[in-house]
């Protein structure tokens, strides 16, 4: 059998974990690469533009099945490539508004996999960061003019921030220089949460290092935020996703058609804090919030 593993736009050592956790995937459902499984890896190197070039190379190929993980763009990609080859998507915002599948319980097409509703995930955001202290009470929400699913959630955290007597606003970037340039512009807001999309994993380390320079206290969806020190981070657990997401590959090249595999929703969340971060923006982490952390960096 011959598969592939389709990644975000991100270079191949960023998201070298997540492909070790695909392949343990696999391997718990008895497939290995090398053996039984032939894993073909394409990588889009910080350049979504790419990626319809690549996805059609990977059904020319052919394989038997498409990973494509990371965003909807990747799976868009890989559906305007082929009606015929299967897909399992991972990571992808509201799959049936952007039309990739008809609906969860009955995908239909050749998409199936794992999707990440959004929509509730600004305002989770919004609730974490306005717990430290002292506290943030304007918030610049910051979403990717790339990634039109980030819509819903940014207006639910305007109204979540509203709702708890906050002020915050939107602000929309197209590239990672946008978001210097948006928050030095507006230097009122005391705290910012960037949406999940390609671009703010991609540069989750220069976020961070912006972030900590110039004092705003930050969250995003990305561990790789506060691994990088960034001041926090609460989003699904992709290790987990990917994981996941390896049990639909496997039963698709067994023979399951993606029309019968239900698509299933993010089902674990993990939230990190860099406490070192906390310390050099003269921040306080209330014991209660540490509490509920995943992991503590410190």
């Amino acid at each position: 059998m011959r598969a592939t593993a389709g990644y975000a736009p991100a270079p191949r050592r960023a998201l070298s974990p997540l492909a070790d956790a695909f392949r343990q995937g696999l391997r718990e459902q008895g497939w290995r690469e090398g053996q039984n499984l032939t894993i073909e890896y394409r990588w889009a190197h910080d350049d979504p533009r790419r990626l319809p070039g690549l996805a059609k190379e990977l059904v020319e190929l052919p394989v038997d099945v498409i990973f494509a993980a990371g965003s909807n763009i990747v799976a868009s990609a890989a559906k305007d490539a082929t009606r015929t080859t299967p897909i399992v998507m991972e990571g992808v915002t509201d799959p049936v508004g952007s039309g990739l599948i008809t609906s969860f319980a009955h995908p239909s097409g050749n998409v199936t996999g794992l999707a990440s509703l959004n929509v509730d995930l600004g305002p989770k955001l919004v609730e974490l960061l306005t717990q430290i202290r002292p506290k943030v009470s304007r918030i610049a929400i910051l979403r990717s003019s790339a990634h039109r699913p980030s819509d819903a959630s940014a207006n639910a955290a305007v109204q979540a921030a509203g709702a708890s007597g906050l002020t915050a606003w939107i602000l929309t970037y197209e590239s990672f220089e946008d978001i210097p340039h948006e928050l030095t512009t507006r230097k009122d807001a005391t705290g910012a949460v960037v949406l999940g999309g390609p671009l703010a994993q991609i540069y989750a380390a220069r976020l961070a290092d912006f972030t900590l320079k110039h004092r705003v206290p930050t969250i995003t969806p990305h561990r790789d935020f506060a691994e990088a020190g960034g001041l926090m981070a609460y989003g699904q657990n992709k290790s987990e996703e990917f994981r996941r997401a390896a049990t639909y590959v496997a039963k698709i090249l067994r023979g399951s058609k993606p029309e019968d595999l239900p698509v299933e929703e993010a089902a674990r969340f993990e939230f990190i804090i860099n406490l070192k971060t906390a310390k050099a923006l003269g921040l306080t982490i209330p014991p209660s919030l540490l509490q509920r952390a995943d992991q503590v960096i410190e």
